[in-house]
């Protein structure tokens, strides 16, 4: 999980631009916005997009997400969940003119938005914040207790309390393992057609009077999983979450000189965003939400390598792609 950057395959690094959609198997992170509290003539206030297959998942939407999407290729139609890790502005401002821009498209299918139920006058507010024709298929679930908030047949969401100035939850997207026939060992036993179905939906089945298990013409392909990690201190939960995940976003408010204010705020600084992910045996360190204080020039990677080698400080409108392997 700790491979040099530079040997890296399943990742792909692509500067401010959007690559074609040529299969609904893409998986890529996109950083909408890198700015932690306020925007700079660089950095938007935070938002991220990770396109996971047929899904879109929005986190934590700041002022002027809307437009930070159209620079970046990324339509309103591409959402189908919304995930906010707590209330502070720069994580929800642009929440409002998100629901007003899926009416406004006609967004057909249900999008599922995701927030701590501490947080439900907020919500409220920010749905009503003006008038606008409200048509789309908004589907709240504030956010109780820890766990599995999701689950298909395809991967699940959990979530668990980070450690902020109020209450946040960090995310993490978890694909199922699945089964890939290996089929040079069904031609080798001449098993095809119905009977392919048959074994893959039993597990085995009797051919030829021989009993062919399925373990023993396939292997196990592991899923991909993601983390999202904002905003907190140094914490278990963000350990946990972050657990050998292929992809780990995580907040890097301040470098390591401002440790002290990093504790003070409830914020990470780059160092410990490296710690977590080594930890947590992480694959791909992505660093977010950068302090306004230190200027367009400050490299927080760098302090991150020192601790994990496989770290890459965002800018606006960047990506990472996950790509899978067979």
């Amino acid at each position: 999980m700790t491979t040099p950057v530079d040997v890296i395959t399943c990742l792909r690094h692509i500067n401010h631009r959007r690559l074609p959609t040529l299969n609904m198997s893409v998986r890529r992170f996109t950083a909408l916005g890198t700015a932690s509290q306020v925007p700079n003539t660089r950095r938007n206030q935070h938002a991220s997009f990770l396109k996971w297959d047929k899904e879109g998942f929005l986190f934590d939407p700041g002022e002027g997400t809307q437009r930070q999407m159209i620079f970046s290729g990324i339509s309103a139609t591409e959402i189908t969940k919304i995930f906010i890790t707590h209330f502070h502005g720069d994580h929800c401002l642009g929440l409002s003119s998100i629901l007003q821009r899926l009416s406004l498209d006609k967004v057909q299918h249900p999008v599922q938005i995701y927030y701590p139920a501490s947080g439900q006058n907020f919500f409220e507010n920010i749905r009503g914040v003006s008038s606008y024709y409200d048509v789309a298929f908004i589907e709240p679930h504030p956010i109780k207790h820890e766990g599995i908030i999701f689950s298909d047949d395809n991967f699940t969401v959990k979530t668990l309390r980070l450690d902020h100035t109020i209450e946040v939850f960090g995310y993490r997207v978890e694909e199922r393992d699945s089964v890939n026939l290996i089929q040079e060992e069904l031609d080798a036993l001449g098993i095809a057609g119905p009977s392919v179905g048959i074994l893959k939906a039993t597990g085995k089945i009797t051919h030829n009077g021989k009993t062919i298990h399925l373990e023993e013409v396939s292997r196990i392909r592991k899923g991909q999983s993601f983390a999202f990690v904002l905003d907190t201190r140094m914490c278990d939960a963000a350990i946990t979450l972050a657990q050998g995940v292929d992809l780990l976003v995580t907040e890097s408010t301040f470098l390591g000189e401002d440790e002290d204010k990093a504790l003070a705020h409830g914020h990470l600084t780059a160092p410990q965003a490296a710690e977590i992910a080594r930890q947590a045996n992480a694959g791909m360190l992505l660093l977010t939400h950068f302090s306004q204080r230190y200027g367009v020039n400050a490299n927080f990677a760098a302090e991150a390598r020192a601790i994990h080698p496989n770290v890459i400080q965002m800018n606006d409108k960047e990506s990472w792609e996950l790509l899978r392997s067979e």
